[in-house]
């Protein structure tokens, strides 16, 4: 069937999330959202059937996950990305961050350091340190918008003997980075070569653009398979975000089944009657408004390239390769991390994520969603021009 994404969606009274929690967050609900990674877009339509379907039955008690369930994500994983994974080596948990937030706790001691990448996803450095573990930081390299990792900084990081663990952002979240065979390579042979454990979050490995293809980095290189954990799920992916579920891939049984204790002593260990039926289904049945999907943000994307080099040249819009969020360098405005936000909600009327949540080190940047209807994104860079050139009046 054809999906219209052009057409918009009022979420304000369905309890979201990101519109409810504007005034909390930007102290005004007079902002366009385009902050938390969820997409204005309704699912695909068999997810919603599904989902209607379960609901008619009128009995949600505790539910059985059938071998199915993760059946399902092997078939998708191997379709799309050419990765055979174990389903006997899969775990369940209630997102990719509580998931993450455990193997730290389980596969690290309080006197280790977890290395991260930033500007990276904030949740990163919260879960590392709310663990008491000490939080490294290799910070990218940019030079002309262009994002790399600083490869002599790494090396010299992963060779302290206290780093024990290094979470990849695999695709890059905010800076949209797909990495190649080679980045992959490199960085997982010299993690390997220093017995530092890798846990590659890979929930935005669905969303990808411009010709770029997803190496999971669990097949990046030989045996890579029996050395990463790997944290996958398709909420980001089909809009599934509030149904709390995700998929943790390990390498060995020891490791999953010291997983599955964990989250068996709080007894939480089962999907929720209406997540286990979306997951599979959109595994099963979603592609079709994936490929749909796809296309219309990436016109998305190049809408906003556009826009920033046309209308408000003094911000760069880093256009991703993955993800639908935009990374927006804003340092030529002059304004420190209070006043760029207070600039942005005050004057442009955007609830946009400060850049200073995803990394200590920089100033003057703002991360933007563009998952949304096309005139949503046209209203926010109009009120985002008028806001700059009234600057300079």
């Amino acid at each position: 069937m054809k999906y219209n994404f052009d057409e918009p969606v009022d979420r304000s009274k369905n309890r979201s999330a990101k519109y409810d929690e504007r005034v909390k967050n930007f102290g005004t609900d007079q902002v366009i959202p385009l902050w938390i990674a969820d997409m204005d877009f309704q699912t695909a339509q068999p997810i919603i059937d599904a989902c209607k379907k379960k609901a008619e039955e009128g009995i949600w008690g505790y539910t059985s996950r059938p071998d199915s369930y993760f059946k399902a994500y092997a078939d998708w994983q191997k379709r799309r990305n050419g990765w055979t994974l174990d389903t006997d080596l899969c775990s369940w948990c209630l997102g990719v961050v509580p998931a993450l937030a455990v193997i730290i706790k389980l596969f690290t001691d309080k006197e280790d350091k977890v290395l991260i990448q930033p500007p990276v996803f904030p949740e990163f450095f919260e879960i590392t340190e709310n663990t008491g573990r000490t939080l490294v930081q290799n910070n990218f390299l940019e030079h002309d918008g262009v994002w790399e990792v600083d490869f002599e900084e790494f090396e010299r990081l992963v060779k302290d003997p206290k780093v024990k663990l290094f979470i990849l952002c695999n695709p890059h979240n905010p800076l949209g980075r797909v990495w190649t065979q080679e980045e992959l390579a490199k960085m997982l042979r010299l993690c390997f070569e220093n017995d530092v454990l890798v846990v590659s979050d890979e929930i935005h490995s669905d969303i990808i653009f411009h010709g770029k293809k997803h190496i999971p980095a669990a097949i990046a290189v030989p045996e890579a398979d029996q050395k990463i954990i790997t944290c996958i799920s398709v909420t980001k992916t089909f809009n599934l975000a509030g149904l709390q579920a995700s998929t943790t891939v390990f390498p060995n049984m020891e490791m999953k089944k010291a997983f599955d204790a964990y989250w068996s002593g709080m007894d939480v260990h089962r999907n929720n009657a209406f997540s286990s039926v979306a997951m599979e289904t959109a595994l099963n049945e979603g592609e079709e408004w994936l490929e749909q999907l796809l296309e219309y943000i990436s016109g998305n994307l190049d809408f906003i390239r556009d826009y920033f080099e046309e209308h408000i040249p003094s911000i760069k819009a880093n256009i991703p390769d993955a993800t639908y969020l935009v990374w927006l360098d804003c340092r030529a405005l002059n304004m420190s991390n209070a006043e760029l936000k207070k600039f942005m909600v005050e004057k442009a009327g955007l609830g946009l994520s400060p850049g200073s949540d995803f990394t200590r080190e920089l100033s003057g940047f703002m991360r933007l969603n563009a998952a949304c209807p096309r005139v949503v994104l046209q209203k926010a860079l109009k009120q985002l021009e008028e806001a700059v050139n009234n600057l300079s009046c």
